[in-house]
């Protein structure tokens, strides 16, 4: 097994799966044993069986997994069973953390595009020995490595249908469309790929709940590199790269004294277009689809143009391999003749995106560190408004309290 690497790029050219990331991982050196044994704290040792071969997709080698049921499964499990398992098992905190956090994005984007609570979510696929095996291990084996930072890049999801335990549903599967959606995930454009799923639901959730951000990969010094292979046959290469590094410290910043990560230089497109022939609801229902196509920021400024005419500026920030898709919501939903388009670099803290369970409910955070190593916490505003109407609070006052209690819970 290789050493601790602080930095993992998850590069995905035809999409996420957990066996695929599961294998890139065991690829890479990570032993057996430390997939295996966590999912025996969970009672599951005599369930399964890992089936790995080495083989060729499109020329390249790499590492494909399966994984053999043993025993005869339950045709569903509800989401709180399953948590219910995964809480009293005598996992390691930070595995059962991860563990819980990944079935939870999963629950919670079920849940909506199904129209009920999590609670109330009957887990299929997900909720089989192979999601357990995948969720595990991958978790499992990232902690193994000392992955501190993990950056991925935009996974196209692929289209169609897919036939699932609820049936025939179309591609990208609603729920890898729902949390891109919550967690604002960047999908790359499926076109010129077969018809087909290329990324699934446990494959997104592990890396919403892992990936700092869904971009190209900074500058890095490469220590070690898994493949894993996907089952389908492809026009190209269908695999997976795990590349564990050092950064260069050109894009991503070296750890400080203190051990965090410093802010980082991302280069980002900016589309902007001047609208003076719109309606209010015109314009709104424009931003919405360019944020749900998953721009960065959408935002609009009041201007006035020629012969006095009032109007609109409306500007987008996203990531540079999305100017095409976010192109065509432009000639589709907008009334302006012509998109101006540049690119520029800006500076982020590292950052992610948590569900955490506080005192006073379920919120989602966002979670930055700043060049001196200390923690800004940022309440997701919608959450945050729904748990102060429950607890009868000022959101200003219940945020004040939540950013303390987690700033406690950080030191703890």
């Amino acid at each position: 097994m290789e050493p601790a690497s602080p930095l993992a790029v998850i590069d995905c050219p035809t999409g996420l799966a957990g066996n695929m990331l599961l294998a890139a991982l065991l690829d890479a050196g990570l032993p057996q044993a430390v997939v295996q044994e966590p999912l025996a704290a969970l009672g599951l040792a005599d369930a399964y069986r890992l089936e790995l071969e080495e083989r060729r997709s499109g020329g390249l080698r790499g590492l494909h997994l399966a994984v053999a049921l043993l025993e005869e499964q339950p045709h569903h499990r509800h989401w709180g069973t399953l948590r219910e398992q995964i809480a009293s098992a005598a996992l390691e905190p930070a595995l059962k953390e991860r563990v819980l956090q990944v079935f939870g994005l999963l629950a919670e984007a079920e849940a909506s595009v199904h129209g009920h609570a999590p609670e109330q979510v009957h887990f299929h696929e997900v909720g089989a020995i192979d999601a357990l095996v995948d969720v595990v291990g991958v978790c499992a084996g990232l902690l193994a490595f000392g992955v501190k930072q993990l950056i991925c890049t935009p996974p196209p999801a692929g289209h169609g249908q897919v036939t699932t335990a609820h049936g025939l549903l179309p591609l990208p599967a609603p729920a890898v469309l729902e949390l891109a959606r919550r967690h604002g995930v960047p999908l790359a454009s499926s076109e010129g790929f077969p018809r087909g799923e290329l990324t699934t639901p446990t494959g997104l959730a592990l890396m919403a709940a892992w990936a700092e951000r869904f971009s190209p990969a900074p500058a890095l010094c490469p220590r070690a590199v898994g493949v894993g292979l996907g089952s389908r046959s492809l026009d190209r290469p269908n695999l997976l790269r795990l590349i564990l590094a050092e950064s260069t410290g050109e894009s991503t910043a070296e750890p400080t004294s203190s051990g965090s990560l410093g802010e980082q230089l991302e280069t980002v497109l900016q589309q902007q277009a001047q609208i003076d022939d719109a309606t209010a609801e015109d314009l709104a229902f424009l931003q919405e689809q360019l944020r749900q196509a998953g721009a960065l920021e959408v935002f609009s400024q009041p201007i006035v143009m020629k012969k006095g005419r009032l109007a609109s500026q409306i500007t987008v920030i996203a990531w540079p391999e999305q100017a095409e898709a976010l192109r065509q919501i432009w000639w589709r939903f907008g009334s302006s003749l012509g998109v101006r388009e540049q690119t520029m670099t800006r500076w982020a803290l590292p950052r992610s995106v948590q569900r955490r369970q506080t005192p006073w409910g379920v919120v989602g955070v966002k979670r930055s560190i700043r060049p001196d190593g200390s923690i800004l916490w940022k309440p997701e505003l919608d959450d945050l408004a729904a748990l102060a109407a429950q607890v009868k609070m000022p959101p200003a006052e219940l945020r004040q309290r939540m950013v303390a209690w987690l700033e406690q819970e950080e030191e703890s």
